[in-house]
């Protein structure tokens, strides 16, 4: 009892310790990541860094923060600022999923070649409940506000003529005399001051980073090759893995090629810093835009005001008109010839997707044709699932207005979305003939199934789970048989006293006698006046040597 009561309190140890690592090292990932980007882009020059940081980690995990602000104008209460961001820094994000899930997924590896069901539902309860206590501490303190001074904004100016104060906006002019209701006193600058604050909803942010954790930690499992699974879903080691752990491969990959684009951008800029900064955190935002629009994926899209400079060209010259305007490689490549280097780099990931598909996928004995069969329906799922995915994740919708006294003074809005049905048919094509291209070049150079994992290899036939071969499971010297009975120091005729015969040990009676020791054998009789150790060669020998069968 006291023995079972230690592995159960062993073992709760072990999925606490497991769920502090994962969760602590994302969040020191997302919440660096999110610093370092804000620093590069010198959003701490107007603002405190750590509620910004916190907003942008809560915003990076599914939640939602609410931009407010308001403006006082010559004492009066008439002005107000409104902002509507749904945008999450994808680059962020990635970083501490990748974090939780290969900690999550290496912390599976001790449990054996099966996991129980129970046991892996409370290290994904674990590691979700510590996740969303630590979030919430984020929605605390994710809450600040910026205060700026008007007085250098030239928003109140006295007429010299008349003593009059009129309102000059910066891009309207002068809008006239707006004195008439306030006292005639009023002949220097009249004070306005801009508060511009975010705070963060936390029922929200609670819920959109639960499905966050559980959304990472699911395509951990299906994508962890070597992370094992319940009985009941070992299927999934050939029919899922290979794939899921393909696509994971190639997206990752993508961005780390459009980080490498952004610092070569950077190195040719004038404000190097701003360009590394909006990588770290919207690298992936980009380059997962483009590759379901290189697919062939339309997207919608409007624009309007000062946020049309954020869009690479051609997309600002596409959107300009500010109504709503269907994006395709058509439309772009109207513009810019050199945009259909987009769809060929899309296809050749998709390509490299399949390669690596059939490198993991154990082959058997099937034929080329169906095991790429098998490989294209494998792919093509998982990048229909994913592709509408990524559509989702994307999206970029931002609207800003700032009104003082009923005026305008400041307008723009962004919108980009996906097609999510179009992105699900389109995904299976193309993940279908890019798991069949693929499997047909990997068998035809030789390595299809050659990165298979162990657990990939089919079900072993053996209870107890064993995935070697039967050879290393055998007594030898890494291995030494067990004993036929408990060793007795009484029995044991290297133990006896030098005095005694070790031979006249007794035997057990609870099994059979042992049976009467060898006798050494018997030397060969010598011939007369020949002794051992007379002489160092014996005399010569006129027989004839005994025939082979043995002595005559």
């Amino acid at each position: 009892m006291t023995m079972t009561s230690g592995r159960r309190a062993t073992a709760v140890a072990d999925l606490l310790l497991t769920a502090i690592a994962a969760v602590s090292w994302a969040f020191l990932a997302m919440a660096g990541i999110a610093a370092l980007g804000l620093h590069l882009l010198g959003a701490d020059a107007a603002g405190s860094l750590g509620p910004m940081t916190a907003a942008v980690v809560v915003l990076a995990v599914g939640g939602s923060i609410t931009p407010s602000g308001s403006v006082e104008a010559f004492g009066l209460t008439g002005a107000g600022a409104h902002t509507t961001i749904d945008i999450a820094p994808l680059g962020v994000s990635l970083t501490g999923a990748l974090l939780l899930g290969w900690v999550f997924a290496r912390s599976l590896r001790g449990a054996g070649p099966v996991v129980r069901g129970g046991e892996l539902a409370a290290r994904v309860g674990a590691v979700a409940v510590l996740f969303l206590l630590l979030l919430g501490g984020l929605a605390w303190a994710g809450s600040s506000s910026v205060t700026i001074d008007g007085s250098g904004l030239g928003l109140g100016a006295p007429d010299p003529g008349s003593g009059r104060t009129r309102l000059e906006i910066p891009g309207l002019g002068d809008i006239g005399d707006i004195g008439g209701g306030l006292p005639e006193r009023i002949a220097g600058l009249a004070d306005a001051k801009a508060s511009v604050g975010f705070s963060v909803r936390t029922g929200p942010s609670l819920l959109g980073g639960l499905v966050w954790v559980l959304a990472v930690l699911l395509i951990t499992l299906l994508a962890a090759r070597r992370a094992p699974l319940p009985r009941r879903l070992r299927a999934a080691h050939r029919g899922v893995r290979p794939a899921a752990s393909a696509l994971r491969a190639v997206l990752v990959l993508s961005v780390v090629a459009g980080l490498a684009a952004a610092v070569a951008a950077a190195s040719g800029d004038g404000h190097p810093r701003r360009v590394a900064g909006a990588a770290l955190l919207g690298a992936p935002n980009g380059v997962w835009l483009g590759l379901p629009l290189g697919l062939f994926v339309p997207l919608r899209g409007r624009a309007s005001g000062s946020l049309l400079q954020m869009l690479p060209d051609p997309l600002d010259d596409l959107l300009r008109m500010g109504t709503d305007q269907t994006i395709t490689m058509g439309r772009i490549a109207d513009l810019e010839p050199l945009a259909w280097l987009l769809p060929v780099g899309c296809a050749l990931l998709m390509l490299t997707a399949g390669v690596l598909t059939a490198a993991r996928t154990p082959r058997g004995t099937a034929g080329p044709g169906a095991f790429a069969a098998r490989c294209g329906l494998s792919l093509g799922a998982a990048v229909a699932v994913a592709l509408p995915l990524l559509v989702l994740a994307t999206r970029v919708k931002a609207d800003a207005s700032l009104s003082v006294l009923g005026i305008d003074a400041m307008g723009a809005g962004l919108e980009l979305a996906g097609s999510v049905p179009l992105a699900l048919v389109l995904g299976a094509v193309w993940g279908f003939g890019a798991g069949v291209a693929g499997a047909l070049f990997a068998c035809a150079a030789g390595v299809a199934g050659r990165r298979a994992s162990p657990l990939a290899q089919g079900p072993s036939p053996h209870p107890d789970g064993r995935t070697y071969p039967d050879l290393a499971y055998r007594p030898g010297p890494y291995n030494p048989s067990e004993g036929y009975r408990p060793a007795r120091d009484e029995t044991n005729p290297y133990l006896r006293p030098p005095g005694e015969d070790p031979f006249s040990a007794p035997t057990q009676t609870s099994s059979s006698p042992l049976p009467p020791p060898r006798r050494p054998p018997r030397r060969p009789p010598q011939r007369p006046g020949y002794r051992y150790g007379s002489s160092p060669v014996p005399p010569p020998d006129d027989r004839p040597p005994p025939p082979l069968g043995g002595r005559r």
